[in-house]
């Protein structure tokens, strides 16, 4: 099996090197931002580059994602469900919700623009992301995803634990896990019991 680790927003491939120097089977850990590439920075040109390298890879597939790498892991799982072998997401949305994005778009407006100089994209690239994302609601298709799937929320991520306990529900074969005394970036907040938990799912 292929193992593929996917970033967050505002992260991107070296977010999981404390995670993945605690692994055996090295995965690859793709900067999701390669495949916007002269293309208009939306959440369907994102899909679109990532399921066609996905679709290049001959074996199954093991995705894990946290936050926007979930949604995509999720979203490609729906489409492709048999060329995913299990799936692991990490502070998961299924369907988007479009207030939280309004005004979280909105706080990105406020800032200077150099306070997006770690995030991989710049502000306005982050902002036409975000806005393109709104539309996104997979809740209807969540019961015919039959793989093994591990859904993983920090104990303080209020924002996305109410998400993660839902879809944990909604997929046929799947289970909830916490981890205490952790936030919203899994990778970068708690790598070590991170790892130990994709070790022994895994």
């Amino acid at each position: 099996m292929r193992q593929i680790f996917l970033h967050g927003l505002g992260q991107g491939p070296d977010s999981w090197e404390e995670v993945i120097s605690s692994l055996e089977d090295k995965p690859t850990c793709l900067d999701l931002y390669s495949f916007f590439r002269e293309k208009e920075t939306t959440y369907q040109n994102l899909y679109q580059g990532f399921s066609d390298y996905c679709g290049e890879e001959k074996m199954p597939l093991v995705l894990c994602g946290v936050s926007l790498g979930a949604v995509l892991a999720l979203h490609y799982a729906l489409d492709h469900p048999e060329r995913v072998a299990a799936l692991l997401l990490i502070a998961p949305q299924y369907k988007m919700p479009g207030g939280l994005l309004t005004a979280q778009n909105l706080l990105f407006r406020l800032m200077p623009a150099k306070a997006f100089a770690e995030m991989g994209l710049g502000k306005k690239e982050v902002i036409a992301l975000t806005n393109s994302m709104k539309e996104i609601d997979l809740s209807l298709r969540l019961g015919g995803l039959t793989c093994p799937a591990l859904v993983l929320c920090g104990e303080r991520d209020r924002v996305n634990r109410k998400a993660a306990l839902t879809l944990a529900k909604a997929l046929p074969n799947a289970r909830f896990r916490e981890i205490g005394g952790a936030g919203h970036e899994l990778n970068r907040e708690a790598p070590k019991e991170l790892a130990a938990i994709l070790r022994e799912y895994i």
